[in-house]
Parts: structure tokens; C-alpha cells; sequence
């Protein structure tokens, strides 16, 4: 009797110890994959806070390569091996889908904020009107050939009346701009919000919605990624609660 009740008895501990392993398989962790992510210099510090939040559910090794978004772009399309896409714009995100480079999926992350900074000179908080060669001689903005940031804020130049007169110094991308800023090189800058919201020193004018083309930033999944796990991970977790508060603490807007 002992020998014929031993088979039952067997078969039923593997289908329980079956199971742990199932379950045990769909609440395991992201990991193994590697993922390089294309994001616009602005969102840099950002990205950086999400893939550490991310990190603490997912064991992975996500890469961030940062430059203007119109030079990311290039690589891209050049065949850059990466995986995401997080551009400062939507226009270029849109562009990768209709080539059939980036599958057709875009998401707007944030919108960003246009601002103008000076470490040391109070009267920039006056916005526009500051702008006289006798206090900003040298102004910096981005490339708004490549920097969505630079065409946001060469829209702004035109809106004011009579024209800035001074000298105008144009940043490879938007974190080179601030830096022209930062080291005195030039007396004020066109930032993103997000780069001097937390400083300790410095003078800002937060620029106007109105007064200038919004700045929906667009991520999208690159079709090199389709099947990696990890990426696709990140790009919905770019919509959560959690994410989304990051990037609001870090001076964007959420939908």
C-alpha cells in the first residue's frame, strides 16, 4: 500500500513546486538587458533620477547618451545603437516614425520650460526688458538648428521690441548654453527651466507659454528595441505616478 500511494503523493509536490516556479518567473525582476537611451541634454539630470527609480524594481544596465536632440537624431538615423528615444521636441520622434526607424508609439513625457538666467545679474527676473547691452552684453542660446530649446528662445528674441542689440553665443546644446552662463563667459542665458530651478545662486524669468511653440518633449521606442524587455519596461514607466513626479519636481509639465 505504501508503494502504491508513494506516485500520487510525488506528482502532487511537483505541480505545487511547478507552480512557486511560475509564479515565482512573473514577479521576477526585469534583468539582463542592456539598454542605451538617446536623451535631450536638457532632460539630462532627470533621466538620470528616473533610471535610479526604476532601478529599484528592475535589475538592469541602462546606458543615457545626452546631446541636442537634432544631433541624436542624426546618430539614429546613422544606425547609433540605441534603444530610446527621449527628445526635447516631437517634431524628430514623429520624423523616426514615418522612416520606419522608431515603431509608431510616441509619447509625450513632459513639456518643458524656457528660461532666462544670470548668476549674477537681480534686474534678468524683469524678462525682456532686461535685455539692454548695458547689463547683458552677451547672450547665450542654443543651436535652433538642432536644439529645440534655441528655437524656443530665438521666438522670443523677435517678440521683443526694439530688438536685443547685444552680442548673441550659440551653445552646441542647451547644457553648454548654461554652462556659457554658469562660467561668465556670457551675462545671461536661455535655460531650460529644469537646469537652474534648484541652484542656490543666480537670478531666473520663467519665459511665457504664450510666447513661444510649447516644448512637448517625445520619446519613442526605436524598432532595434521591439523585443527588448527592459526598454519597453522604461518607456511605460516613463507614464507612471512615479515618473511623472519626478519630472514635475524637476521644473516640467505633466499631462
Amino acid at each position: 500500500m505504501f508503494a502504491m500511494n508513494r506516485k500520487p503523493y510525488t506528482f502532487g509536490r511537483f505541480r505545487v513546486s511547478l507552480l512557486l516556479s511560475l509564479l515565482l518567473s512573473l514577479s521576477a525582476p526585469i534583468r539582463g538587458e542592456t539598454v542605451n537611451i538617446a536623451v535631450a541634454a536638457n532632460f539630462l539630470s532627470t533621466a538620470q533620477q528616473l533610471v535610479q527609480a526604476f532601478s529599484q524594481s528592475n535589475s538592469h544596465n541602462i546606458l543615457i547618451s545626452s546631446g541636442s536632440s537634432g544631433k541624436l537624431f542624426i546618430q539614429i538615423k546613422h544606425g547609433a545603437p540605441f534603444h530610446l528615444f527621449l527628445s526635447a521636441d516631437t517634431d524628430r520622434p514623429k520624423r523616426l516614425i514615418e522612416e520606419g526607424i522608431a515603431l509608431d508609439d510616441l509619447k509625450i513625457y513632459a513639456t518643458g520650460q524656457l528660461a532666462l538666467w544670470s548668476k549674477h545679474y537681480p534686474g534678468i527676473e524683469q524678462g525682456l526688458e532686461a535685455l539692454d547691452k548695458n547689463h547683458v552684453t552677451r547672450l547665450a542660446i542654443a543651436n535652433p538648428k538642432t536644439a529645440p530649446y534655441g528655437a524656443a528662445a530665438i521666438e522670443v528674441l523677435a517678440s521683443r521690441e526694439p530688438a536685443y542689440d547685444g552680442v548673441i553665443v550659440q551653445g552646441d546644446n542647451i547644457a553648454q548654453t548654461y554652462q556659457f552662463a554658469a562660467s561668465g563667459n556670457v551675462d545671461a542665458a536661455f535655460v531650460a527651466l529644469s537646469q537652474i530651478k534648484k541652484l542656490p545662486q543666480g537670478y531666473y524669468w520663467q519665459v511665457p507659454h504664450e510666447i513661444h511653440t510649447p516644448l512637448h518633449q517625445g520619446a519613442v521606442i526605436l524598432k532595434a528595441a521591439q523585443d527588448n524587455l527592459t526598454a519597453n519596461a522604461f518607456y511605460d514607466f516613463l507614464s507612471s505616478h512615479t515618473a511623472q513626479q519626478i519630472i514635475r519636481q524637476s521644473g516640467y509639465l505633466t499631462f
